[in-house]
């Protein structure tokens, strides 16, 4: 199959390569030998919330602050 680098870097996988594979929204993405590698990886609940973490650019380090100042007296 042929597929084309769209404009900022993306790739639309056609649908026969998702269908081959398990059902995941994400994929570990590595190179060998001049090929890009995509493996289909699902993530844990707690995965998922890190990763939305460090989309809004929180650290665990935050929400750890932020859950000690919620349960203290004030």
């Amino acid at each position: 199959m042929l597929i084309r680098l769209k404009s900022r870097n993306r790739v639309t996988l056609p649908k026969a390569v998702t269908d081959a594979v398990e059902a995941t929204g994400y994929f570990d993405v590595t190179t060998e030998n001049g090929r890009i590698v995509l493996t289909p990886v699902q993530l844990s609940r707690a995965d998922r919330v890190r990763a939305r973490l460090a989309e809004s650019g929180l650290a665990e380090s935050d929400v750890c602050d932020a859950t000690a100042w919620a349960r203290s007296d004030g």
